[in-house]
């Protein structure tokens, strides 16, 4: 019953806040975060259960064949905790977010609570099939938000967003298929036993680097991760703080569930993972260093802190039994992360949603004179930087000191070269971890210390730019990290006891004294990186002198985008080449031979199929638009709804068009008319896609297409 609640409570308190909002804002606003504070204060009642020993089941028969599963055990209770935690912060802080200069308030509320209900239905799922379910509803949920503003980039970002997690979906359900078929079972709590027994262990790697895709697509792993530099600054700042904080998350659930159970002590597992990880790691912080947009910033955090998780669940398979500090480290890392970037978020939402700007030359100085955010902005730098005194610091010293561990064990079985190369990981790991300290530095003295050169004094002077309910909502969030960070024996190490079970933690051998100096080192180094990395990096090279302002400046290369260089050219040059294919009927002797008499049987039975693909989406993407997304203004007369994929597949298939229309000139002699209607009715199919690929149509076409290739894969295996 509890499990059941804490999943479907929160979709149907979104249909009920959608209909009251229909007739009154303030009583939706307020039934929203009613609904948040319940589900919040329903997981906090699990955890105490689950603490004193009560262990909870639950199953909807029947489902797909499979049925759902849910189980609650130490880390789903702490990660349900977390969850309504978030979204009963970013519920408070919502309300005065979108009081003003926003419309469309009612659909986001209500994806807003769909997804808060997914989302849990991924962290409460006791095997991967149930998981698979709700990680798909969470996709689909969350891209309205991505797309919520509805401006071209709000609309480019959220096509992104939509094809990265449909296209991870579906090469993760196909590893799904694989697994099931090895070892009968997607059982969470079987998958150890089940891959000993196992033999053909070719067969298991490809099923889950299948599910790896779809996982760290989600989790924004490398070099899946096009999509959160770019979701980000676009979506709401409060589902910017769920986007990274939570439901990056559920992708690391499942990259934990299949790591910490199938290659639980598997080396060439750990050892590919470590290398993902590390390249994530520094990737985003470089990204981040450049970027002079203050939520971007935060995004190409949120791809680097990835990779530290990474890094822990990798080293966690590397050292097997003594997995105790990488993997305690790893699920520490994720509960900070996810509160450090609520706090954050929240606290850029505070200054998008009084100035309504994002370039840190814009915002520069806003935060003086406000001690409040300026307080929580803090918190949430100083835990993400790892300084001594806050949580940040312990669970990353945890994952350093695994990499430390594995190197000494490594030096003394007498494999001093191979420690070389993982002493250079953890360079990367301070490295990484500079370039953190670097880029945090650079938004706190941005927003609290230097003046605007021309709206100081109008900055100054707005002291109404936070009400109650927000503040509280970011003071409590910050209150957690110094709390948590000065008091590391007495609550981080019993939260690891706590949940650790889920990673299959092993036990330390000893108390961990947090604020030794051999511990302490390796903060040191990489908070002194950082600040070279500020002065003589960010300082010298990324900043410049205008009219007597120092500004900061984009020096990012423009070309340097592998969505717009390598991804989106790659799927335009595969389906040329399908387009290339399928135009080989006009070829005389193909003609002759294969196509003319297969088109001429199909000529009218296509005329037909192209008359009601070219109508029926075309009318329910319209509908779905007017009534649901509101985008009424977005098909103004002179605006460009295609893309390259669109485009791509219609030059394709104009091809195939005119082979048709050319058979049927040549074999009825009055084929005008029937070319004609091919003509039309094809523009209009084509349109109609056009059309849908800035809709939630969009995704269902996807969706269908993969769908299609999964049942043929299925008939051929």
């Amino acid at each position: 019953m509890m499990l059941g609640f804490l999943v479907f409570f929160p979709m149907i308190a979104a249909v009920c806040a959608y209909m009251t909002g229909r007739r009154d804002k303030a009583r939706r606003d307020a039934l929203v975060i009613l609904a948040c504070l319940i589900t919040f204060a329903a997981a906090a009642y699990a955890v105490v259960r689950v603490a004193l020993g009560a262990t909870y089941s639950a199953s909807i028969p029947g489902f797909c064949g499979m049925g759902l599963r849910f189980e609650l055990d130490g880390f789903r209770a702490l990660y349900a905790l977390v969850a309504g935690a978030m979204w009963l912060c970013t519920s408070m802080l919502s309300r005065q977010y979108f009081a003003h200069h926003y419309h469309n308030r009612n659909r986001y509320y209500f994806f807003y609570l769909m997804t808060l209900g997914a989302t849990l239905g991924v962290f409460l799922s006791a095997d991967l099939f149930t998981t698979f379910i709700f990680f798909e509803i969470m996709s689909f949920t969350s891209y309205v938000w991505v797309a919520h503003d509805e401006t071209p980039e709000a609309l480019r970002a959220a096509e992104t967003y939509l094809a990265v997690a449909i296209i991870g979906g579906m090469v993760m359900l196909m590893g799904l298929f694989l697994l099931w078929l090895e070892l009968d079972t997607l059982t969470i709590s079987e998958l150890h036993a089940a891959a000993l027994a196992c033999e053909n262990r070719g067969t298991l790697w490809a099923a889950c680097l299948c599910i790896l895709v779809g996982f760290g697509a989600k989790a924004g792993m490398f070099p899946l991760h096009i999509w959160l530099p770019k979701a980000h600054p676009v979506a709401p700042a409060p589902a910017s703080a769920l986007l990274s904080g939570i439901l990056t998350k559920s992708g690391v659930f499942g990259i934990i569930a299949v790591s910490a159970n199938i290659f639980r002590e598997s080396a060439a597992w750990g050892n590919m993972l470590l290398v993902l990880a590390l390249v994530t790691m520094l990737g985003g912080a470089v990204l981040a260093v450049f970027s002079v947009n203050l939520k971007r910033t935060l995004a190409c955090s949120s791809m680097s802190q990835i990779g530290f998780i990474l890094t822990g669940i990798a080293m966690s398979c590397l050292l097997g039994h003594h997995n105790a500090l990488a993997a305690r480290g790893a699920l520490l890392y994720m509960v900070n992360h996810s509160l450090f970037k609520l706090i954050l978020f929240m606290a850029a939402g505070v200054v998008y949603m009084n100035l309504h700007k994002l370039n840190l030359n814009d915002v520069r100085g806003f935060g003086r004179k406000k001690p409040a955010l300026h307080a929580a902005f803090l918190m949430g730098a100083l835990g993400l930087m790892g300084v001594p005194g806050t949580s940040g610091y312990v669970s990353k010293t945890l994952i350093h000191e695994s990499i430390v561990e594995y190197v000494h064990l490594l030096a003394e079985g007498g494999q001093g070269g191979l420690a070389m190369l993982y002493t250079l990981a953890e360079w990367v790991f301070l490295l990484s971890g500079g370039l953190t300290a670097a880029y945090m530095t650079k938004l706190y003295i941005c927003l609290f210390w230097q003046k605007h050169p021309t709206e100081q004094l109008f900055y100054d002077a707005n002291k109404a730019y936070m009400n109650g309910l927000s503040r509280a909502a970011l003071l409590m969030s910050a209150a957690l990290v110094p709390l948590l960070g000065l008091t590391p024996n007495a609550t981080m190490d019993r939260i690891a006891d706590f949940a650790g079970g889920f990673l299959h933690a092993g036990t330390p051998a000893h108390a961990i004294h947090y604020f030794s100096m051999v511990n302490l080192k390796g903060a040191i180094i990489s908070l002194t990186i950082g600040l070279l990395v500020y002065l003589f990096v960010i300082r010298t090279r990324l900043m410049r002198t205008e009219n007597g302002v120092r500004v900061y400046v984009d020096c990012w290369p423009k070309g340097w985008d592998i969505e717009e260089r390598i991804y989106r050219p790659a799927v335009g040059a595969l389906l040329e080449g399908c387009g290339k294919l399928m135009t080989l009927g006009a070829e005389p002797v193909l003609e002759d031979k294969v196509f003319r008499p297969c088109l001429r049987m199909l000529s009218f039975a296509g005329a037909v199929v192209c008359k009601a693909l070219s109508e029926l989406p075309d009318t329910l993407a319209l509908i779905f638009a007017r009534t649901v997304l509101r985008m009424k203004h977005y098909y103004a007369e002179g605006v460009h709804v295609g893309n390259t994929l669109t485009d791509t597949v219609g030059h394709a298939a104009d091809g195939l068009a005119e082979a048709v229309n050319h058979t049927l000139r040549r074999s009825h002699p009055k084929a005008h008319h029937y070319t004609g209607a091919v003509a039309g009715w094809w523009n209009g199919a084509m349109a109609a896609v056009r059309r849908m690929t800035h809709t939630m149509s969009y995704g269902l076409l996807l969706f269908g297409l993969g769908l299609c290739i999964t049942l043929l894969y299925l008939l051929t295996y």
